[in-house]
């Protein structure tokens, strides 16, 4: 309860929390915050114990750290803290998207596994820099969409105002109705830095050329 609600541990010291256990659960012993605090700390350590357990059987590992800012060395050093909270001195590759601050962090924890262990960085670190293929693809077809920047700026622009507004958007459905368009869906407006959500823009908005249309017609603003 106090984990899951995001509750001060001292609530459990509350009186009018321990008079509805009274009521509720005469039988339940209400321990204090500092009882609470002892268990859910082991409970926290038994289960990292069992999470590095399973790291090394299985090869796998979860971890979300906070960053401070983007920096390469900010970054290396935070892999590095996490490398050694969990124990691994030899790490084969790391992958990371293509800016140039992740040159200095691969370079930073590339020297940091070389200190650690003679074979820290495995093969001598010739395939720890792996480029996120994704970003990559990101990259090319972004380059490819300038090709057609205008069309594309045009129907972001049109359903970005479709959107903009409950009225506006309740209007184009009204349009949508009129042209008789059977569609689960409406438009979808895109992350411009996301090229499938700018596919899944263009791919939306071309099922909906007649309703445009009409709205165009219709709304001296459009």
């Amino acid at each position: 309860m106090l984990i899951v609600d995001e509750l001060p541990f001292i609530f459990v010291e509350k009186r009018d929390f321990r008079k509805f256990c009274r009521v509720g659960m005469p039988r339940f012993d209400v321990p204090s915050r500092r009882a609470i605090v002892r268990d859910i700390l082991q409970m926290y350590i038994d289960m990292k114990t069992s999470l590095m357990k399973y790291f090394r059987e299985s090869k796998r590992i979860l971890s979300f750290t906070q960053i401070s800012n983007h920096k390469g060395e900010t970054i290396g050093k935070c892999i590095e803290n996490v490398l050694l909270d969990w124990g691994i001195d030899r790490v084969f590759t790391i992958t990371v998207d293509n800016t140039s601050a992740n040159n200095t962090v691969i370079l930073y924890v590339k020297r940091k596994l070389t200190s650690w262990h003679r074979d820290g960085a495995i093969l001598d670190g010739k395939h720890l820099h792996l480029r996120c293929c994704a970003h990559i693809v990101n990259l090319i077809v972004n380059d490819g969409l300038k090709e057609m920047y205008d069309s594309v700026v045009a129907i972001r622009n049109a359903v970005e105002f479709v959107k903009s507004s409950p009225s506006r958007f309740n209007r184009f459905k009204k349009c949508v109705e009129h042209k008789k368009i059977q569609n689960k869906g409406l438009v979808v407006l895109d992350v411009p830095t996301r090229w499938n959500s700018t596919y899944l823009m263009l791919a939306s908005a071309l099922k909906f050329v007649k309703a445009f249309d009409r709205l165009d017609d219709e709304d001296g603003h459009y």
